[in-house]
């Protein structure tokens, strides 16, 4: 039987060496005479076979080749997606658009070709990071973006340029960019414009407050929002939680402590329905760290002086010592505060670990002729007694108070506070302030943690990062032009420098850390 099988394969070896032995050599066309092929060899070591780059970058693959016998001449093609990209012997590729790509380079000669298939993954330059708002003297917008790398040996910088018009090549920015928040996949910006109404009809091209939607791993404009129907419309704060922002109108608060209400699914700006008073310019957000069970809104009405609360888009509540006020009942001692003016809230950030174990507070200081108080609160103003059936205060006016000096704070001061180091940051000209709010030192007696660029340098804003161990600080040279921002990144609890990145952007507006 192995006999039979033998003799029965004999013939088929037999043409699978001759073949093999005419794909040896062709014949001269010339001399008649056979002669050996040339064999195209691709270096497999000048080719990876998976590539990963950036948006925006270009990726250069330069192959070396070889030919065995007497060299011919060569030609090159480059597929993407089995459709034909160039002929060049270099690969140059513009990333342009995000996604996987399979890829192949065929070499030719004469006497025949070659093949190497590799993978292009075009990935996010702004998957997470710092990104920072920024504008220059005249207004101009300008927008930086610093990724946290995920090798702990890759030096962290900031992308050159302006991300916005890198991504958005054929649309101006608007000018006096002012907010920034990151909700449902995207960042929304808002910019107050330079055109006013003083100046007639606004024409088509007009820089007016607008409002941007855009894509938060590639910054490229989705949406638009242009606002010129309202004289007033100056946005200062952009109310809106982290999380998934659809079927909700959100505040928007404006330089003249009015309040519209933005749609977020029809994309469109209103005039309110339920915040009809004038607020103070300051307000807080707790949005349980973006989790999407609930969300809490909270504003300082200054007409009847009293704190209130939009909760999961219900209210406005108004918050006192003993139930939740209708808003003609916020007066005098029933509320929080006395009828002190607030000046500023400052949310108290925790970090994953401590949100599941810790309720939300918020530092409140209050201004009263002479002074200003420290009062720690619970945003959970209140909660339902299922045993009892009433409604009840968590926090029921309990609350810690110091006094301060009336300048240190003002609703302008950049500042962020954290339960792990018990402390609240703000800035006060170069300086970096540290006040822990437990204590009963006063908040002028509060200590200098750090200093930061020249004498005249302005701190403009704070973020923590998400463990609480680095706060990022952004500041500017008022009399430095061109670039004249920059971003440190220092220890919470020390102080300590523990990066530099100068002069990336304009005068800071905003900055955020931008979550995956």
């Amino acid at each position: 039987m192995k006999e039979h099988i033998r003799k029965s394969l004999y013939p088929l070896l037999l043409a699978m060496a001759v073949t093999a032995a005419v794909s040896s050599c062709i014949k001269d066309d010339t001399s008649g005479a056979d002669r050996p092929l040339s064999e195209i060899i691709i270096d497999s070591t000048s080719i990876e076979a998976v590539y990963n780059v950036n948006k925006n970058d270009t990726l250069t693959i330069v192959p070396r080749i070889s030919q065995t016998n007497t060299p011919k001449e060569l030609s090159f093609t480059w597929e993407i997606d089995q459709e034909v990209f160039s002929h060049d012997e270099a690969f140059i590729y513009p990333a342009k658009l995000l996604g996987k790509y399979q890829c192949r380079l065929i070499v030719e000669n004469i006497d025949g070709k070659s093949f190497f298939p590799f993978t292009v993954f075009v990935n996010s330059p702004y998957e997470e990071g710092i990104t920072v708002l920024s504008q220059d003297p005249d207004g101009k917008s300008m927008i930086s973006f610093m990724l946290t790398p995920t090798d702990p040996n890759e030096e962290r910088h900031f992308i050159k340029g302006d991300c916005f018009s890198v991504n958005n090549e054929d649309t101006r920015f608007a000018s006096h960019a002012i907010d920034m928040v990151q909700s449902s996949g995207s960042l929304i910006i808002a910019c107050q414009g330079a055109d006013g109404w003083q100046n007639g009809p606004l024409g088509r091209d007009a820089d007016v407050p607008t409002i941007y939607y855009l894509n938060e791993k590639t910054l490229v404009a989705e949406n638009i929002l242009t606002v010129s129907e309202y004289e007033d419309f100056k946005p200062t704060h952009l109310v809106i939680p982290s999380q998934d922002a659809s079927g909700v109108a959100y505040p928007v608060l404006c330089e003249n402590g009015k309040i519209y209400e933005f749609s977020t699914t029809e994309g469109a700006i209103s005039k309110p329905t339920k915040l009809q008073s004038r607020y103070a310019q300051t307000c807080a957000v707790n949005d349980d760290g973006g989790t999407g069970w609930y969300f809490e809104l909270l504003f300082w009405d200054k007409t009847v002086g009293g704190l209130c609360e939009i909760y999961s888009g219900y209210g406005p509540y108004y918050c006192g010592k003993k139930y939740h006020l209708l808003r003609d009942e916020c007066v005098g001692t029933e509320n929080y505060f006395n009828g002190n003016d607030i000046v500023k809230m400052v949310l108290i950030d925790l970090t994953a670990a401590q949100r599941r174990t810790e309720r939300s507070e918020i530092l409140v200081l209050t201004k009263n002729a002479i002074m200003t108080r420290k009062t720690v609160l619970d945003t959970g103003f209140w909660v339902y007694d299922y045993e009892n059936g009433v409604n009840m205060l968590f926090d029921n006016g309990g609350t810690t108070t110091v006094c301060v000096g009336t300048d240190i704070i003002t609703e302008n001061t950049p500042c962020v506070a954290n339960k792990t180091y018990l402390s609240l940051l703000f800035g006060k000209g170069n300086r970096l302030m540290r006040w822990n709010y437990t204590t009963q030192q006063t908040l002028d007696k509060a200590d200098v943690l750090q200093t930061f660029g020249s004498p005249n340098a302005v701190i403009t804003d704070l973020v923590l990062s998400r463990d609480h161990l680095k706060t990022y600080v952004a500041f500017y040279e008022p009399e430095e032009k061109g670039l004249n921002g920059s971003v440190y990144v220092i220890n919470t609890d020390t102080g300590e420098i523990l990066e530099r990145h100068e002069n990336v952007c304009y005068r800071p507006t905003r900055m955020i850390y931008k979550n995956k």
